[in-house]
């Protein structure tokens, strides 16, 4: 039997184990930002490029405005297969196109048999430094990709995952003028079930209304962090409520657990973590001072942590949301191969961009559809 035969029709349980009849050799890997491989028959191939997101409007939150968001596009050979990976960088997370760039250049795959070694490769990828999220995120998500076509499966059918659970994902209007907003809130109140309103500022109250006088879909509120007075923040999550508004996210700085907490406690809407969290190890400190967390795969270095921070959530009786941030299909489409596990899902950034590079995840009636191609699914445009 061929060895893509074998690998092709091995158990799915087998997509962590090592196969026998490893690689042999290795070369060095070349300096800048271009392909190198490990040697033997059949070799990893790591390539990268910076791949620059223009966003379709501009795009405001409580700290900052921005047209475009930077990124880097990952690929990985492997026998005739490629798996795609992405790493994006909006502006909160402190990490750059230069950054990225040079830590993929240190990622020595030749150190590895094969990608099956999901969990050694990826904790040597976390081991070459303590921070790059973004960068992590992109060879995690990559090496899924080429895995999951390795096994001729989607992930989440190899996670156990029914799509049809998949959930609506929200559509995210950033804070603008009452007239954008409005124009904004008219593109997208048909073609979606419930939608996201970015707040903190001082006219949080004339967004929503804004977006009132246009539709009465359900509404999700991301603050980022934007409200300083927990006491006016309470007043408002209960005028957020009765103008149709169903969970808050990070309604006050992260550092102010207390503060967030209190909120929590006395809140009639679910408080998510957002910036309060980045990582699985972020968790145990802020038990009990949310009722949910975000996911983001930037935040958490890819798909395999991820999926253990929402079963860790779970675990707790914690609610799970599943985002990201302006990104291409390609790492949208990785966040919702575990968005069947996900209360909520604010999988919408790549419907913010003009030129996406695939097509993966589409969203049907403002729900979630999984690709039924394997690996991640995604199609090149």
């Amino acid at each position: 039997m061929k060895r893509r035969d074998f690998l092709k029709t091995s158990a799915l349980g087998a997509a962590g184990v090592a196969l026998s009849g490893g690689l042999q050799g290795c070369s060095t890997p070349r300096k800048g930002p271009v392909p190198y491989s490990a040697g033997g028959s059949a070799r990893m191939k790591l390539s990268f490029f910076p791949y620059e997101l223009q966003l379709r409007h501009t795009f405001t939150v409580a700290s900052y405005s921005r047209t475009t968001t930077p990124g880097v596009q990952v690929r990985i050979e492997y026998d005739g297969f490629t798996g795609h990976g992405e790493a994006s960088m909006p502006p909160y997370l402190g990490q750059s196109v230069e950054g990225v760039c040079n830590f993929l250049q240190k990622v020595d795959l030749c150190k590895f048999s094969d990608p099956f070694q999901l969990e050694e490769i990826l904790a040597y990828v976390d081991s070459l430094s303590p921070g790059d999220s973004a960068a992590k995120a992109a060879v995690d998500i990559a090496l899924h990709d080429l895995v999951g076509q390795l096994l001729g499966q989607p992930w989440y059918r190899i996670w156990g995952l029914d799509p049809k659970k998949a959930p609506c994902t929200t559509f995210t209007i950033g804070i603008d003028t009452p007239e954008i907003v409005r124009e904004k809130t008219e593109e997208c109140a048909g073609m979606f079930q419930i939608l996201k309103v970015k707040v903190g500022l001082e006219n949080d109250k004339e967004m929503i209304e804004t977006i009132r006088s246009v539709t009465d879909l359900p509404l999700a509120v991301d603050a980022n962090q934007g409200w300083k007075d927990r006491a006016k923040a309470l007043d408002e999550i209960f005028w957020l409520k009765e103008h149709g508004v169903v969970m808050v996210e990070q309604p006050m700085p992260k550092e102010r657990l207390e503060d967030n907490a209190w909120i929590t406690e006395h809140s009639p809407l679910p408080i998510y973590a957002d910036e309060a969290i980045q990582r699985l190890k972020d968790l145990p400190a802020i038990r009990g001072a949310y009722n949910g967390i975000n996911i983001k795969l930037m935040k958490c270095t890819g798909m395999r942590e991820a999926f253990r921070m929402a079963a860790w959530a779970q675990a707790e009786g914690m609610r799970v949301m599943v985002g990201c941030m302006t990104e291409a299909s390609c790492a949208v489409t990785a966040a919702a191969h575990l968005s069947p596990l996900a209360d909520f899902a604010d999988l919408d950034g790549n419907l913010l961009i003009s030129n996406d590079l695939f097509e993966g995840m589409i969203v049907k009636d403002g729900r979630i559809t999984l690709p039924d191609r394997p690996g991640l699914g995604l199609k090149t445009l």
